[in-house]
């Protein structure tokens, strides 16, 4: 399972952070870090995902280990603008 999170969607209200450690406070900027994220690019993306397309700034993804899946979803439920998007190992998004 990834998470790709968009930071320039983010408007940093940090709820993601209090539900999975693989968010942290940028409290300078604003926003939320995905921790240990990168650059998404055209070889990493995930098939079908209309909102975030190629060459899209701001745009990060991480493997989340399977112990914290639980945690990541709630993370991504509970962003208020939808800038956490969950997907499977096939590619489909789960959440939001």
């Amino acid at each position: 399972m990834k998470v790709e999170f968009d930071r320039d969607t983010c408007i940093g209200m940090f709820q993601c952070v209090a539900e999975w450690d693989g968010f942290e406070e940028d409290t300078d900027a604003g926003k939320a870090i995905l921790v240990d994220g990168e650059a998404r690019s055209a070889s990493n993306r995930s098939s079908g995902q209309s909102p975030r397309e190629d060459g899209e700034e701001g745009v990060v993804v991480r493997e989340v280990p399977e112990d914290e899946e639980l945690d990541a979803k709630f993370a991504a439920r509970t962003c208020p603008v939808d800038a956490i998007a969950v997907y499977d190992e096939d590619g489909e998004r789960l959440v939001p």
